[in-house]
């Protein structure tokens, strides 16, 4: 420290899953500098340019410090009683009139990114009561959570590739040296790819574009969108058919595969290949290496999962694990096991299963308590009894990100009631009556309680807040709301929920044998977390209570809150272990690869596949990441935003030539859901027949 004002603080950036360690300095309330630190015991100094705009976003004068409510049409500041005031009379004669399915919640990415989204989102969607709640991982993940659940029971048990100790790497889908990794939390994942190939490993890359990361691997196979799944069964019909399986560790752990092995044989590579756009030579050779390499493992993301068959893809991808015995193996794909998760987990459970009820209009089944987001718009513009009327967004942005955007975008406008918590007024936020501003986040603790169960190495870091809030904290401003959706008035204290969800915390243990504090009284438990209240409250006991964890005094040298505390590089817990059986939550106990929906699925893409359906003359059109972007959140921000247009449609020369454009000529992207225009930029690192543009752009919009 140079001066009695300066100071320097370690923090984990809190804006994508790489959960990547920062060195920032500061000045009294100014910041002066941002960098990575070199000794945080993950990241080890590696950082993206998200991670030095924090900066940026901390000062953004767009960024709201005060509640907004909506006279007149135009939005105005108001303290915060007045805003909840808002609320109540808003909301509640909504609810009152029209029932609690009326209020639809939409919860965005940035949730996953903090504690208050991780503790305080269920609570305050269980005191609305409500069947319409929608989320951004319908149109991102939601595949990979139904396999895993189908698989192993438990829809958040996805393993992760071990790519610090593989020797092989097949990825489908993914591209993380732009997006630093998605369902995988890997700090420098270009280095740990490196690293891989610097050993003697090998990595694959299949994707319709040539992209950064295909660029690094040792080969790069195109693939028509949407048949993912076709190469990856047809890879699993050579492992079964040349009778290469061998399920390993794991094998008294498994049920079904003679089933699978029943479904897949008629899915040869010389059906696939007309369907994927690989050849079936080659989709032998990947299936043989995955199975002779030392240790292997197939990963696939977001190119997977948002098609038709995203769910059999997903669950394909890890059903090659199994079978080439990869699954729960170091150098496969594995397990982490965060330091606030359940230290007495035990084998079986309920299992996992979705269609528990039905959306009003499309009759879409819901799955993790969600429906997809793609029906909300059908919700709100349809009338008739359940029709949504109000709505609840928290850190989203559907209006520009969500499917058919356009028409939800109308549909929200024409709401009788609408409520934001976000930091911006952005293309969504400008329909609501209120919004109310979380806290810039470096006025909040961090600890990154999704991204540690999806980590591929077991680690915890926690982050005080650097600077004092300006307003109340996230988990104060889902409280308050809580109380106020559940019937308690405007002025209910968050303190009340606070104690609430602590306590029923502690109860749960106290009441479980398998507990270490079983029987413990819970005021001496309440004296011992202290003063903390609220998102660190919960942390430290969930962090005590953990497999690392000192147990309300029995381990004294295990995790607590104060232990991060006094460790702020991070605590490195080592590398993933095995942990089947223990982890599976199917009734059976077992891993149940051959589940009737999956079988139903397969069915499916027989189908296709006979017809050749799918096949047509038009162009394909595919997403595509930043390393700047991450979704729509962070266009504010001139050091993201800055230097040549990213807001592109790429296309392949002869496509181009074919269809009588140029480079750099805005061109209009037309679909059955509507049209866009962007410049367009050739590339010849695209699949000919797939174009690809940017997700999340748009930032025209009145208001």
């Amino acid at each position: 420290m140079s001066s009695d004002s300066s100071q320097i603080h370690f923090r984990t950036c809190p804006l994508c899953e790489a959960t990547c360690g920062l060195e920032i300095h500061t000045e009294g309330d100014r910041i002066v500098k941002v960098r990575g630190d070199d000794r945080d015991v993950f990241s080890g100094g590696f950082v993206c340019p998200k991670g030095a705009s924090l900066k940026a976003l901390h000062e953004d004068p767009d960024r709201l410090r005060r509640p907004l409510v909506k006279r007149d049409g135009v939005h105005v500041e108001v303290d915060w009683d007045e805003a909840f005031a808002e609320i109540e009379r808003g909301l509640m004669p909504v609810i009152d009139r029209w029932g609690r399915d009326a209020v639809a919640v939409y919860l965005g990415n940035p949730n996953v990114h903090n504690l208050a989204g991780a503790f305080y989102v269920r609570p305050l969607v269980k005191s609305l009561r409500t069947r319409n709640v929608y989320s951004a991982s319908t149109v991102d993940q939601m595949p990979k959570h139904v396999s895993s659940g189908l698989l192993f029971g438990d829809s958040n048990a996805m393993p992760v590739p071990d790519i610090d100790r593989t020797d092989y790497l097949l990825m489908l889908g993914a591209n993380p040296l732009e997006s630093n990794g998605s369902l995988c939390t890997a700090p420098n994942f270009p280095g740990r790819l490196k690293a891989l190939r610097r050993r003697g490993g090998k990595l694959i890359v299949v994707d319709p574009r040539r992209t950064r990361t295909a660029e690094l691997a040792d080969e790069h196979h195109f693939i028509r969108p949407g048949s993912d799944a076709s190469l990856l069964v047809a890879m699993l019909q050579v492992i079964f058919a040349e009778g290469l399986a061998d399920l390993g560790d794991v094998a008294d752990h498994v049920s079904g595969a003679a089933e699978i092995s029943a479904a897949v044989e008629g899915f040869t590579p010389e059906r696939a290949a007309p369907h994927c756009g690989i050849e079936a030579d080659t989709i032998r050779r990947l299936a043989r290496e995955l199975v002779a390499a030392e240790s292997a493992v197939v990963y696939g993301r977001i190119g997977t999962h948002t098609v038709s068959f995203g769910t059999l893809a997903s669950w394909a991808v890890d059903a090659l694990n199994i079978v080439t015995g990869n699954l729960d193996r170091p150098g496969g794909a594995m397990f982490p096991l965060p330091a606030h998760g359940r230290a007495d987990k035990q084998p079986g459970g309920r299992g996992f299963e979705t269609g528990r009820w039905k959306s009003r209009v499309r009759d879409l089944p819901e799955v993790r308590s969600e429906l997809p987001i793609a029906t909300l718009a059908d919700e709100i513009l349809t009338g008739g009894e359940g029709q949504v009327r109000a709505l609840i967004t928290i850190a989203g942005n559907p209006a520009l990100s969500a499917p058919d955007a356009g028409t939800l975008d109308s549909a929200i406008a024409g709401l009788d009631f609408m409520v934001s918590i976000d930091l911006y007024c952005n293309e969504t936020t400008r329909h609501a009556n209120v919004i109310l501003p979380p806290t810039s986040p470096l006025e909040r603790s961090h600890y990154d309680a999704a991204f540690y169960g999806i980590s591929v190495r077991n680690i915890a870091n926690y982050s005080p807040p650097i600077f004092e809030a300006e307003g109340p904290t996230e988990a104060d401003i889902f409280a308050r709301l809580a109380l106020l959706l559940s019937g308690q008035g405007s002025k209910g204290d968050p303190e009340v929920l606070h104690g609430m969800l602590l306590r029923g915390l502690l109860e749960s243990h106290t009441s479980n044998p398998r507990s270490p504090i079983h029987g413990r009284d819970i005021d001496e438990l309440l004296a011992q977390v202290g003063d903390r209240s609220g998102t660190d409250a919960l942390l430290d006991v969930l962090l005590r209570l953990g497999p690392y964890g000192e147990g309300f005094g029995q381990n004294p040298d295990g995790l607590s809150l104060e232990h991060l505390e006094a460790n702020p590089h991070g605590v490195d817990l080592g590398p993933l272990q095995p942990r089947i059986p223990d982890l599976l939550s199917t009734p059976s106990a077992l891993i149940e690869l051959a589940p009737p929906s999956i079988l139903a699925e397969l069915g499916r893409l027989d189908s296709i596949l006979e017809n050749r359906e799918g096949q047509g003359e038009g162009l394909l059109l595919i997403g595509r990441r930043d390393v700047r972007s991450n979704n729509s959140w962070m266009h504010n921000l001139p050091p993201l935003v800055s230097g040549r247009d990213r807001c592109t449609l790429q296309m392949h020369p002869a496509d181009a030539s074919r269809l009588g454009v140029e480079g750099a000529e805005r061109v209009e992207i037309r679909s059955h859901a509507g049209k866009v225009t962007a410049p367009l930029e050739l590339n010849e690192g695209l699949m000919p027949g797939v174009v690809s543009l940017p997700h999340g752009w748009g930032h025209d919009l009145e208001g």
